[in-house]
């Protein structure tokens, strides 16, 4: 296997992974996430055109009963790739108000969507009439281009590819050259700016290579000197692509912290929350299921599933207060104290621990409903704040036993029934 080859299987695998890590947003996402479907189906294009040029999959299907059924494979996938990410530049820079000065790049995104799927029906149409009437195919080949150097059939078929493709990476390369320039945000302009410089690597590359295949029809070159222009071309191609995938990966990571964040909360909340749901059956909109279950279920985003928790626990303990007397609170307060609490941020999450353990006590034993019983409330700014205080009580109600539950539960009618 040679470096080229190598290469060209890492960036299929770096492609693949982008497509894979993107798609649950792309296809089960909110609005927004939605949008970017047509930029999902960039990198999954994209992915299957990088794995039919690896050596394994090209050979396998040129020597199939459609001989270079792997050229033809590519560029269809290629193509489709192209016409998502036409699409997504659409969506994102042609957005504009009809009335007013239109940017000159918002009128060109516009004629952009009038052409760009009718180009792509005419360039699929076009590449299947030529692959299968004028394309040499007699033999399989190993580097198409190289193999057919000098033949006119093939540079006319690479021509009508090569157009297609060098004009959508002078669009991208335009449209994402202004988007970096007026970028704020620093990590959103070095994925910019890296797709950017990856799709002038595009352009260079399909000029490079329509004006080699056009003289060498004219002056056939030598089989080695074909043979190393392709393999550098190819090499250009594997920067270009890994150039795009990172680059395209990079503004993503903005939202990767936030997404492990939940991810984390979620671990934590998850045992008081299903405890008190089970406690509850009626009020959870699906019944609790295990842990892994929950951080599977890519239908609902995870900052609507930790919000959504967060109100079935502060609805239960509002359901818990009929159950327990106003002293409980006085009670789970002295306790978290003697247990080394000091202060409300130390003490305040054991304390309300301690609190919801005795009165799931208290309603596990039989408690009789009544008036709403007194409960430490802490005043967070926002939602943030307040999944962040669950947590820390989530993190103390871990380490709350049946047997210390029962001792606040019984230790709250000693305070009772002292004087005031």
């Amino acid at each position: 296997m040679t470096p080229l080859d190598l290469a060209g299987y890492l960036v299929a695998g770096l492609m693949t992974a982008v497509a894979l890590w993107r798609m649950p947003a792309a296809l089960w996402g909110d609005e927004e996430d939605r949008r970017r479907r047509a930029l999902w189906g960039c990198y999954a294009g994209f992915a299957l055109a990088l794995w039919t040029k690896t050596r394994v999959v090209r050979t396998g299907l040129n020597d199939s009963v459609v001989t270079d059924l792997a050229v033809l494979i590519k560029h269809y996938t290629a193509t489709v790739a192209i016409l998502a990410i036409l699409s997504y530049i659409v969506a994102i820079y042609g957005r504009y108000p009809d009335a007013g000065d239109i940017p000159r790049h918002v009128r060109f995104a516009r004629l952009i969507q009038q052409v760009a799927a009718k180009a792509s029906v005419a360039t699929l149409v076009l590449l299947t009439v030529l692959f299968f009437t004028v394309v040499d195919r007699s033999t399989p080949s190993d580097r198409f281009v190289a193999d057919h150097a000098g033949q006119w059939g093939a540079t006319l078929y690479m021509s009508v590819f090569y157009l297609y493709l060098g004009a959508a990476s002078a669009v991208c390369a335009y449209q994402w050259a202004l988007a970096t320039a007026s970028a704020g945000v620093r990590h959103l302009r070095v994925g910019l700016a890296m797709m950017t410089f990856a799709m002038f690597i595009g352009v260079g590359y399909t000029v490079s290579r329509t004006l080699f295949l056009w003289v060498s029809v004219i002056d056939r070159p030598s089989e080695a000197f074909a043979l190393d222009f392709d393999e550098i071309t190819e090499a250009a191609q594997v920067v270009l692509f890994a150039f795009f995938a990172v680059g395209a990966s990079i503004p993503a990571l903005g939202g990767v912290r936030r997404r492990a964040k939940l991810w984390r909360a979620q671990v934590q909340l998850h045992g008081l929350w299903s405890e008190l749901m089970t406690a509850f059956p009626d009020q959870p909109f699906e019944p609790p299921a295990p842990l892994l279950r929950e951080l599977t279920r890519f239908s609902t985003p995870a900052d609507l599933r930790i919000d959504r928790w967060a109100a079935d626990i502060a609805d239960a303990v509002e359901k818990l207060r009929h159950y327990v007397p106003d002293a409980l609170l006085d009670a789970s307060e002295a306790a978290a104290a003697a247990d080394g609490g000091t202060g409300r941020e130390q003490a305040g999450p054991l304390a309300d621990a301690y609190w919801i353990g005795a009165a799931l006590a208290a309603r596990s034993a039989g408690a009789p409903a009544g008036d709403a019983a007194a409960f430490g409330t802490q005043h967070a700014t926002d939602q943030d704040g307040e999944v962040a205080w669950l947590v820390r009580v989530a993190a103390a109600y871990r380490t709350v036993t049946p047997q210390r539950a029962r001792q606040v539960l019984e230790s709250s009618a000693t305070v009772k029934e002292q004087p005031a």
